[in-house]
Parts: structure tokens; sequence; C-alpha cells
């Protein structure tokens, strides 16, 4: 027993320590990743049953509506997180600190200084905005409704500047440091807001406070811990602060911006559609769905993210049989992911029940948001090289367009074709296309050096 029990083991550190060491690299913080995001999925369904029984399932619905309109102003970040990523990614590859602490000093310092005029601003307008029309419910006072709103932006915005250190990591090639600390912070709350539940009636004030106080708490060490330690070499200072190097990272994170509109236009509008079409009741029915299938869009994320900018390091070093073995090995996962993706949802029904038994979702939605997620996923395949690489231009354009027209197809299949939510997951599916039809192309043409035009742009 023993004896195989030791042959797995060294079958399974052989399978992990063979290869290119980038793929070493890779492979390490994939198991990493995996376990770590399995911890935090595990608290992310505890928390929805918690949070339901804790504020009441249309104020969960207000709350999940709340904060997607609050992500829109992710996009405010202007790309450089993904700008950083790839500058960062190449001074790494070039063995280039000095260069890389200019890059993460000026990042800093123009995020922060963004998003501190972002925030003044909200606190000047928000007076003025009428939440509870903007959210379509009369179940929570408005006085109350604004001062959640405040807390949420506000928390938002620190964080958002905080979470740049993930951007070094992923630059670094080491996603499962990211995904560690958001372990930590999902556990704090997890374990706050069952504090709450215990102690307080439901509000979803303390809610909000919970949820925006817990990962600024763990950024703050995690940036401290890092940047006394393996970061050192390049941790932000203002003598590092450079307005040419600003200049640099704006030119590839401009693009990564339009990008990353389109893709909240596209990710972010679905519960606040949905909110003012059927009302906020029928929120939490896509969200229970679209968490379950989630499962496959974290699992592929976990194991694509690490190849981002080890593309970058390949590419900058022109090591092309390593992209294509590597793209093909991601193509076979994706098949598995299609085969587990097909179990999950033929179980799906008595899963609910058990999970979430007061919410019914429709087996429709789930049909919907399942083929949603592969083909989401197909195309990230070759998306994760084209993002590694920056030839994102053409990715730039048709995301804008899918973004254009995304909110009012997504009123069309869910009003005017009376689809409802799975009307809004159809507009979704369609507005997607690039990934799924276009960037296999595009990843051929740049790979075999037959790449011209906007395709290599």
């Amino acid at each position: 027993m023993l004896k195989t029990i030791s042959h797995i083991k060294n079958k399974i550190l052989d399978m992990i320590y063979k290869g290119h060491k980038r793929s070493v690299q890779a492979k390490k913080h994939i198991l990493a990743s995996f376990l770590i995001k399995g911890m935090s999925l595990l608290i992310g369904f505890l928390m929805v049953p918690l949070t339901i029984e804790y504020v009441q399932k249309e104020q969960y619905g207000i709350w999940l509506t709340l904060y997607s309109i609050v992500a829109w102003f992710s996009f405010f970040d202007i790309g450089l997180g993904h700008g950083l990523r790839n500058k960062l990614a190449v001074a790494f590859a070039n063995k280039d600190m000095e260069k890389a602490r200019i890059f993460v000093s000026s990042t800093y310092a123009i995020l922060g200084v963004i998003f501190l005029v972002v925030l003044l601003l909200f606190f000047l307008v928000q007076p003025l905005l009428d939440w509870q029309a903007i959210l379509n419910t009369d179940t929570v006072d408005a006085d109350q409704l604004r001062l959640i709103a405040l807390a949420t932006f506000s928390f938002f915005c620190i964080n958002f500047v905080l979470k740049l250190i993930y951007s070094i990591y992923l630059a670094d090639q080491r996603p499962a440091n990211s995904g560690f600390y958001n372990l930590l912070s999902n556990l704090t709350a997890l374990v706050i807001v069952f504090v709450l539940t215990q102690t307080t009636q439901g509000s979803l004030l303390y809610l909000a406070l919970a949820l925006g106080l817990c990962p600024l708490v763990i950024l703050t060490i995690s940036s401290i811990y890092m940047f006394r330690g393996r970061y050192r070499s390049i941790s932000p200072s203002f003598r590092h602060i450079s307005i040419p190097q600003f200049k640099e990272l704006m030119n590839l994170g401009v693009r990564f911006f339009i990008i990353q509109i389109s893709a909240i236009v596209i990710f972010s509008t679905d519960n606040i559609i949905i909110a003012q079409v059927l009302g906020p009741a029928e929120v939490p029915a896509y969200a229970v769905a679209h968490k379950y299938f989630g499962l496959i869009t974290a699992a592929f994320a976990i194991v694509s993210v690490p190849f981002w900018s080890a593309y970058t390091e390949a590419y900058v070093n022109k090591d092309m049989d390593w992209i294509y073995s590597t793209n093909k090995k991601l193509i076979k996962i994706w098949a598995a992911l299609v085969a587990l993706s097909a179990v999950m949802l033929t179980i799906s029904p008595t899963f609910y029940h058990i999970w979430v038994p007061e919410i019914e979702v429709p087996f429709v939605l789930s049909i919907l948001i399942c083929l949603y997620v592969n083909i989401l996923a197909w195309g990230n395949i070759f998306v994760v090289f084209i993002n590694g690489v920056g030839k994102i231009k053409l990715q730039m354009i048709l995301g804008s367009i899918g973004a254009i027209i995304n909110i009012p197809l997504s009123y069309f299949f869910a009003s005017g074709l009376e689809l409802g939510s799975s009307g809004v997951i159809i507009a979704s599916i369609i507005c997607i296309a690039y990934g799924p039809l276009i960037a296999p192309i595009q990843f051929k043409k740049i790979t075999s050096g037959a790449a011209r035009g906007i395709w290599n742009q």
C-alpha cells in the first residue's frame, strides 16, 4: 500500500517537474491555484445562502445589482493593470529591474490619482442620484441606500488601487499568490457575515462594510509584506515615477482599457437589465446559475492565467515550439471541461435544490449559461496568447462592437421576445464572438509570421 502511494506521488512529481522551466513554474502555480480556488469557491457557495439568510432574497438581489453598477467604474484604470502586467513581464524576461521599478511606481502613482479624483466626484454627484429608481426598489430606505452606495464605492476605489499587487504577481507568473490572498479575504468575509447573522438584524449596510473592509485589510498586508520582501527591488517610490514610461504604459493600456469597457458592458450589465425588466427578485436565479457554471470559467482561468505572462516571455524569446505545445494542451483541457459541464448540467436541478432551495432556476437558463461558459473558455484559449503578446487592436474593435449592441440586444431578447433571463444570456453569447471565432485565426497568423496590418497590431 505504501509502495503504491509512493509510486503515485513520484508520478505526480515527475509530471509537475518535467518539461521547460516556464512550464514547470506554470504547473506548480496551476496546482496551487486549484487548491486555493477550490477553497475560495466553497466559501463562495457557503456565502450565498448565508447572505440570503441575513438580508433576504430581494435585498440580496439589490446588493448584487448595486455591486454590478459600482464594478463599471473599474474602467477608470484605463487599462493600466493589464499594461503593467505585460510591460513588467517583458522587463522580468530581460532582467531589467530598474525599468520594472519605474513601471510599478508610475502605475501606482497615476492610478492612485485617477481613483482619488473619481471618488471625490462620486461624493459630489451621489446626493443627486435616486438610488431607489436606479435599483428599482422601494423596500430599502433611500438614505440607507445612499450610505450603502457610498461605502461600497469608497472600498471599491481603494481596493482597486491596492489590487495592482496582483498584476505584479501575474507578471511574475505567480497567480497562486493572488489566489491565496483572495482566499484569506473571502474566508474573513464569511466569518464576519456569519457573526453578523448571529448578532445583528439583517442590514445591507453591515454587509457592504464587511465585504469591502476584508479585502482592504488583506491587500494592505499583502502589499507591505511583498514590497519588503521578494519585490523590494521594484517597490514603488516617488523617485521612480516617470512620465515617459507612463506614456509607454498608456500606449498598450488604452487598448486594454477599451477592451475592459467592452467586457464590463457585456459581463456586468446582465443583473441590471434583469432587475429593470423582470425586477430584483429575478436576479438571484440568474446569479445562482451563473455562479454554479462559473466553476467551469474559474477552472479554465486557473489553468490559462499563468500562461499570459509565460506567453509574453516565450514570444520575447521567440520560443514558438513551446507556444504551440502549450496551445494544444489548453485545447485538451478545454475538451475535458466541456464533458464536466455536461455532467454539471445534468445534476444542476438537484444541486440547486440542495444549495438554495428557496430559489427556482429554469433548466433552459442552465443550458444557456452552460453553453455560454464553454464558448467563452474556447475563445480564451487563444485570447490569453493574444493578450500576452499585446496584439489586441482587432480584439478592441470587435469587442467594442459587441459592447455597443449588447444592451439593446439584451432588452430585445429579454423583453421584446419575452425570453426573460434566458434572452440576456443569448445576447451575451452573440456579443463575445471575437474570442471563439476570430481569435483562433489571429493566433495562427501571429505564430506563423503571417500576421499583417490589424492582425499584428
